[in-house]
């Protein structure tokens, strides 16, 4: 058995005060557009609500300052008082796909079938779906699948993909193995899932949701169309849409964990339209964007106002005329 988990009350009870988090928390939200709860929205700006961005008057970091068992909870869950980015781990690449294959065929999977929705989120660990159905969640914490139901919850290792969506409730089938989007291979055959890697893929996007959201909750313009944080298990990355597409000022901003053309995590800002291009800022090769690596994110200073500021940066390009 593994605990299970709400994230919010955990905080509310540690905080003593109303709070927001990163994290799925339930009730599930099974009305349209999003089947989800918007972890770190307030009512209305200012309010006064612990929140891990500016949108409310009291931030998690400024909260941290106060308590230390606060600032260790606030920096286990990227809330604030920020812990440094790790180092990518060794062999990290082809666990890092198959962990991809878990998000892509059983994680996501047990949403969609619930609801027709496949985003999934940053859980403390890893990552996982909102809560669904009767206050349901799948989540990969380490190199564990944990499937949560109302209050009970349980963990097994991850072995193969078939295993992983028996557990899960959903079915790894011969028709998904072939997808263009993430070819499965075998699914019977052995996972390359690792603990550290589990870890370091948690914190990068621990790291990611509170830089998207800190951006879409402070960063826009009120007649922008904004979409939620989620990750996107296609691509395996944490992205938000901001802008309108009809202006040609539409773009994604997200933070992939590494892919094909690079063995590393980076950010990246991509234009949903053509667009003028002849900024230096434009620097991605692959696809016409922007991007920024993870090794320069080490190298400054604050990397979580690096994000930030590389993030506004391509915003401001895109809405300067």
């Amino acid at each position: 058995m593994s605990r299970a988990r709400n994230p919010r009350a955990e905080a509310t009870r540690l905080a003593g005060a109303e709070v927001r988090v990163l994290e799925p928390s339930p009730p599930a939200v099974n009305e349209p557009p999003w089947f989800a709860d918007d972890p770190a929205a307030v009512d209305e700006p200012g309010a006064t609500v612990v929140t891990p961005t500016s949108a409310g008057q009291r931030t998690w970091d400024e909260l941290a300052a106060t308590d230390p068992e606060i600032a260790r909870y606030a920096r286990e869950h990227w809330l604030g008082a920020y812990k440094p980015l790790p180092p990518v781990p060794a062999g990290y690449v082809p666990s890092r796909e198959d962990f991809h294959r878990v998000a892509y065929a059983v994680v996501s999977n047990a949403r969609k079938q619930a609801n027709g929705k496949f985003g999934l989120r940053y859980t403390r660990g890893g990552f996982g779906t909102p809560f669904f159905g009767d206050d349901e969640q799948v989540r990969v914490e380490g190199a564990n699948l944990v499937v949560q139901r109302g209050d009970a919850a349980v963990s097994e290792p991850l072995t193969t993909l078939a295993r992983a969506a028996e557990v899960a409730g959903t079915v790894a089938d011969d028709a998904q193995a072939e997808s263009d989007t993430v070819p499965l291979g075998d699914i019977d055959r052995p996972l390359d899932v690792r603990a550290d890697v589990g870890a370091f893929l948690g914190d990068w996007f621990g790291f990611a949701a509170g830089v998207l959201e800190e951006l879409r909750l402070t960063g826009t313009a009120p007649d922008d169309d904004v979409s939620r944080v989620q990750i996107w298990p296609g691509h395996f990355d944490p992205a938000v849409e901001l802008g309108s597409s009809d202006a040609g000022r539409r773009a994604s901003y997200g933070a992939s964990p590494g892919d094909g053309g690079s063995d590393e995590p980076y950010l990246y800002v991509g234009p949903w339209s053509d667009s003028d291009r002849s900024d230096p800022y434009w620097n991605a090769e692959g696809f016409g964007g922007a991007s920024l690596s993870y090794r320069e994110l080490l190298e400054a200073g604050d990397p979580r106002r690096a994000a930030l500021d590389f993030f506004r940066h391509g915003y401001d390009l895109l809405h300067r005329n």
